[in-house]
């Protein structure tokens, strides 16, 4: 099992910093590779630029709570979460298909 979590690329948990501005306001963020990689697919997926995805979220969070609390871990479980969601089809597809093996015996 530790195989794979540790024969990962190390790029992508390496940090990067970059600078932003949501809403007009400059502010960095420093996530793992692997995370803005992921933020950028949501983000190309809902036809935006990182940036204008981001300031969405922010708003939308903003919106519903009143605040933003640690944004970064923020953007962190929403990259889990959808991946986690990602997943799911391929996991039940699975499932229902049965294996060659099974079907030949």
């Amino acid at each position: 099992m530790c195989h794979l979590f540790a024969h990962q690329p190390q790029r992508d948990y390496e940090s990067q910093t970059r600078s932003l501005r949501i809403d007009g306001h400059c502010t960095s963020i420093r996530l793992e590779m692997a995370f803005w990689d992921t933020l950028e697919e949501i983000a190309a997926k809902e036809s935006m630029s990182l940036g204008k995805f981001l300031t969405t979220l922010y708003n939308e969070v903003l919106d519903h709570h009143g605040e933003v609390n640690n944004f970064a871990s923020l953007l962190r479980c929403s990259c889990l979460i959808y991946r986690s969601r990602s997943m799911a089809p391929v996991q039940d597809f699975k499932r229902a298909v049965t294996p060659i093996l099974d079907a030949a015996e």
